[in-house]
């Protein structure tokens, strides 16, 4: 079995600043790709950013040069700085691996979720 623990969400004012921290616990023998999504209330879950497990990085358009996702393989943990945080940021933030749990097996785990509010 495989955890993934978030931390790191809160309330803060626009313009703003929160790291989400996610740690993958358990039985893993890598992790490829490792993602952030979000949900606001009343909308659908979408993907924020992802990154592989070579550092390479994918970002929603709206996010673009205010979030940033990094990874510390060794910690099997992924990162979200945001930073110039909107109101229209406000959701649920939940972490996302793809996760070897054996060489020939790969499966995919959510975090809890974190709560991101952005007040105006």
């Amino acid at each position: 079995q495989v955890q993934l623990v978030e931390s790191g969400g809160g309330l803060v004012q626009a313009g703003g600043s929160l790291r989400l921290s996610c740690a993958a616990s358990g039985n893993i023998f890598s992790i490829n790709r490792m993602a952030w999504y979000r949900q606001a209330p009343g909308k659908q879950r979408e993907l924020v950013a992802t990154i592989t497990s070579g550092g390479s990085t994918n970002y929603l358009d709206s996010v673009k040069g205010r979030f940033t996702i990094a990874r510390d393989n060794a910690k099997n943990t992924v990162y979200l700085q945001m930073n110039s945080l909107k109101p229209e940021d406000t959701a649920v933030y939940y972490c996302n691996a793809d996760v070897r749990v054996v060489p020939t097996t790969t499966r995919n785990y959510w975090g809890q979720g974190a709560q991101v509010t952005v007040s105006s």
